[in-house]
This record gives structure tokens, sequence and C-alpha cells, in this order.
């Protein structure tokens, strides 16, 4: 008899339905599982084996024959163990045939037939929707996370038993989870690092609040112990709180890579990726035999703190130039082709030389130019050139460090960066991918950053004098227009492109 499950699958951060449909006929007891399987998916035969025996099931010992359609696009992972178990006992009159239609099926069974939770639940709960799919069961775990997505009853599930129960009679007694999405994400906003624990670093605090203004990228230059990491670990804190699409566009990617933390159903804080120095570019930008999100994809919507700048290889660094233009990074095989979001704000830290002490006025530097120069040169210079602002940090001098006196609170920042980018916002209205200073294009930079005389003057000198590239021309006007949101002049003035012009010490100072 055959029977036909709905479940899902993804693919990239997107997900796709897929009909398990299991024939069995009277022949030699064997189970095949067709339509480009994995390991995962072939090793489920002993898995379902053994959970439909110890469920008190009959397993019938016959042949049986699974098909995962569409049989074209490969099938990966372990979410399909309850739909397989489920289309064994639906084929053997176990299960009731009437109601499949109407429900998805995943979950990763044990061999005592309890379910344990899968990878993807968030994306592929949004297909369901999108198919006009009745219900959703999920493990347990994941309930909450797929419950994010309004329009579809979700019903956690614990057991294979409590699947085919539900199936076969309780279909109109389990009541779905409900979650009041608003309310968890309003409760999940809060950060622990606060800019009140830093002091002094006044100047570096105003790049860090001009850059999450306008969404800019960034880079800190100082000694070691002056604070940068300190302060990178803040700049999630005073950027504006996560909207329930950014929220869930951020969870789907976490989700298709079993990121989310335990018992969290939805990413509502901005994701703070550091990875160490010695990651490679494929676990950056994503990719493997079957590609995965790489760490500028978990970024999304946040920042991507990478310390230590020039201890990356170089060949790591120099795959971020596309992404960080395009806001996105597509991963390509002989066979499929993937694209992941990666609209995130860069920040980097480096010291000044390989010793540290480059530009502290109080250790000497022990460096030859020669060797100043080759470490500086790790960071190439398209790379430094997509980098909007470069801030000194000096030293912290014992009175700021002795002082008592607290801080401007994060809070306080983040309420002028929102006013900010509120400006942005209606600025931007109607222009599809477009709502910060960061995302213009030459278009919007020639309409909306338009200069006085004096202003176009003074842009001139630094270009001329300082030997600028036409994208770090394009630059400074955006980070100028980004300063003027802040306070909230319509026209960019030239205190504004002044200021701008500071913001970028790598083509002033320290090239040696």
């Amino acid at each position: 008899m055959l029977s036909r499950i709905i479940s899902g699958a993804t693919y990239g951060v997107n997900a796709y339905l897929v009909e398990v449909e299991t024939h069995i006929e009277k022949q030699l007891p064997s189970i095949s599982i067709v339509g480009l399987p994995d390991n995962a998916v072939k090793e489920s035969r002993e898995r379902v084996t053994a959970a439909i025996k110890n469920c008190g099931y009959d397993f019938p010992t016959r042949k049986i024959t699974v098909n995962l359609a569409p049989a074209d696009i490969k099938k990966e992972g372990s979410s399909f163990d309850l739909p397989l178990a489920v289309g064994i006992l639906a084929s053997t009159e176990q299960v009731q045939h009437d109601v499949l239609s109407q429900y998805a099926l995943v979950g990763e069974l044990a061999l005592d037939g309890t379910l344990r939770p899968i990878h993807g639940a968030l994306p592929m709960a949004l297909e369901v929707r999108k198919r006009k799919v009745r219900g959703f069961l999920v493990p347990k775990e994941n309930a909450r996370e797929a419950a994010m997505v309004d329009g579809v009853e979700v019903f956690p599930i614990a057991s294979l038993k409590e699947a085919v129960e539900f199936l076969n009679a309780d279909h109109q007694r389990l009541s779905p989870l409900r979650v009041d999405v608003r309310e968890l994400l309003r409760q999940d906003q809060h950060y622990l690092a606060d800019f009140s624990d830093v002091k002094g670093q006044e100047n570096v605090k105003r790049a860090l609040e001009v850059a999450a203004a306008g969404s800019h990228n960034i880079i800190m230059i100082g000694p070691p112990g002056s604070g940068k990491t300190m302060l990178a670990k803040r700049l999630p804190g005073i950027l504006p709180p996560m909207s329930f699409e950014e929220a869930l566009e951020t969870t789907k990617i976490h989700s298709v890579c079993g990121a989310l933390p335990p018992e969290s159903a939805l990413v509502a804080t901005r994701p703070f990726r550091s990875p160490h120095h010695t990651i490679s570019d494929a676990a950056l930008v994503g990719g493997g035999t079957i590609p995965r999100p790489g760490e500028i994809s978990l970024s999304h919507h946040g920042v991507l703190f990478l310390d230590e700048l020039p201890e990356f290889a170089r060949n790591v660094l120099e795959v971020l130039r596309q992404p960080l233009e395009d806001g996105h990074v597509t991963i390509s095989r002989s066979r499929l082709s993937v694209d992941y979001p990666a609209n995130f704000m860069l920040v980097c830290a480096m010291n000044p030389c390989p010793c540290g002490y480059y530009t502290d006025p109080n250790k000497e530097c022990t460096c030859a130019p020669q060797a100043i120069q080759k470490y500086m040169s790790k960071v190439s210079g398209p790379l430094m050139d997509r980098i909007d602002l470069h801030i000194e940090v000096p030293a912290v001098k014992y009175k700021e460090l002795s002082s008592k006196e607290q801080g401007e609170r994060s809070e306080s920042v983040r309420d002028r960066v929102m006013a900010a980018r509120a400006i942005q916002s209606k600025r931007f209205q109607g222009r599809k991918g477009m709502y910060a200073n960061a995302d213009m294009q030459s278009k919007e930079i020639r309409e909306f950053c338009k200069l006085d005389s004096d202003g176009e003057e003074l842009l001139k000198m630094a270009i001329t004098k300082l030997g600028l590239s036409a994208r770090a021309y394009d630059r400074i006007q955006k980070v100028a227009r980004t300063i003027a949101d802040l306070a909230a002049s319509p026209s960019i003035r030239p205190e504004h492109i002044g200021e701008a012009i500071q913001y970028r010490s790598l083509d002033r100072n320290l090239i040696v």
C-alpha cells in the first residue's frame, strides 16, 4: 500500500517541502530510500526500525521503498526520521490516511521512539505557511522557534507514539502552541555590556556612534590594552533594536546552522561574532562540500568583529571584499548554488606595529621600519578602502582610569543613533534594500550628499593630499551625511566633511 507524508528540508537559508512516499510490497524484507539521500538519511533506516518496534507497533517484514520527492535535490540531515516512520505505519494501516495531507512532520528519532530536535525548523515553518498546510508537527525543542511564524498551527511532539496518537484521534483535542512574538522580542532585547563601563576614549566612542548611525564599517588602531575589544563588544548595544522582520531573517540563518541557543526561539539582539584569526576562508564566508553559512552570514544585521586584523590569513581577508559591497554572498558548487545574506557591520582592531607601541607616546617602539611596513601591508589596500572610518585608540591615561565618574550609558547613545536612523529611513523610503547611509550607491550620493562650495573645496584638498581613491571619496561623503544626520542638519556643512576626513587615519599617519 502507498502512503504520502509531507515533510521539509532546507536549501541555503530557505526551505522546501518534501513528499515522503512509502510503498510496501510482498518481497524479501528490505528498506530502500531513493531521492538523493545523504548518509544521515540512509542511516535513518536503523533508527526508524528500532523506534517503531520499541513503541509497540508492528514493523512489516516486507520490501519497503521510500521516495523523497522532488528526487533531483540532495536531501540531508535526520529530520526525515519521523515522516519515514509514520509513512511505514500508514502503509500498514496503523495510522489514518485522511489527515496526512493536512500536516507536515519533521523530527529525528531516538531508538526508543522519542523525538530529538532538528535544524531549520523556522524556515520550514515559513514554507509550510506558504504552501497552506494546516499544521506542523515538530519536536518539542523546536516548537517555540516554529511558532514564530504566524498562520501555522505548530504542535510540539515528544515521541513517535505521541505523533501517531495525534494523527489517529487526538488532532482535535491537542491545542497548537501560541507565542506572543512581539512580547518575546521586547523581553529579549537587552545587552549586558554598556558604554558606561569604558573609561575615557571619548573620541573613539564618537566614531562608534557615527558608525552605528550610518551602519559604516570601522577599524580601530591602537596599542595593547587601550580598550579596542572592550569598545567593539559594546557596539551592538547602541545599534537600533531589531525589528521583527530582521529578527526573523537572522533567526533563519542561525536555525539552519544549529546555532540557536537552547530554549531560544528568536535571535532578538544584534549578533556579535568574533572569530579567531585562525579561521579559514570557507568558515568566514560560508562553504564546504554541502555549503553552510559562514561567520559573515551569522553576523547578518549585526557586527562582525575581527580582532588582531593583520594576524588573519591574507586570503581569508580578501574574500570579504565582495560581501562588503553587495550585502550577500553566493556559494557555488558543481551541482548547486546558494545565496546567503550578509548585511553586517565590519569592526576591526589592530596594533600599529608588531610590538604594538608605534603610536604610544609612553613606550618606545622596538620595530624596524621594514617590520612595520610588512605588518601594515598584511591588510590590503582594497579591503582598507572598504572601511569607512579609521580611528586611532590611544592608551588610557591614569587620570581617566582612576576617575569615579561614570561615562554616558549605551541607552543615551542609542537614542541619538535611532534618531539619525529615522531620518535615513524617511530619506530612503520606497528604495528597496536601502536602510542606512552606508547602503547608498553613486546615484543616491549625488542626490543626498550635495556639498556647498566650502565643503567641496575641503574635500578636494583632502583627496589631493592623501591620494584617496574614488571609493574613499564616496565613503567620506556618506560618513559626512551620517554626521549631519546626527546633528539633525538637512545639509552637509564643512565641519561635517572635516570630521569625516579625520576618520581616515590610515591614509594620513600610519603609512611608513
